[in-house]
């Protein structure tokens, strides 16, 4: 398994950034929001992920930074658990919701079970 976050994996299309917003479903485990859209996707890719934290939480550009880059990193350490059970392509939208600090070993563990509520709500 490959620990990338490769620019193919990146949300940048507004067209899917407007449909995620218009018609995605959303998941959450405070404080983490995952937002997710079925795409149509080219061949061999399966996810586009965005992460955003609110300007409203944190007012400096730094710190929204900070949680930016954890929330990324801890996506690209735990991507295998998306990517091993998805089988159809799907846009993503990570948010952080809250002005309290996490660790970044706390913020992982709520991942990992965003993502695995994620992998739930799937198969219902």
């Amino acid at each position: 398994m490959s620990f990338t976050y490769p620019k193919h994996e990146k949300l940048k299309s507004q067209k899917h950034i407007d449909l995620l917003f218009s018609e995605g479903k959303s998941v959450s485990k405070y404080p983490l929001r995952l937002v997710y859209v079925p795409i149509i996707l080219e061949e061999g890719e399966k996810i586009k992920i965005g992460v955003s934290v609110s300007k409203k939480n944190f007012k400096k550009a730094v710190d929204r930074n900070h949680y930016k880059r954890l929330l990324r990193e801890c996506y690209r350490l735990n991507k295998h658990l998306l990517l091993d059970t998805i089988d159809s392509p799907y846009a993503i939208m990570l948010f952080y919701q809250t002005k309290e600090a996490m660790t970044f070993q706390e913020m992982n563990q709520k991942t990992v079970q965003l993502f695995e509520k994620f992998i739930l709500e799937l198969k219902k």
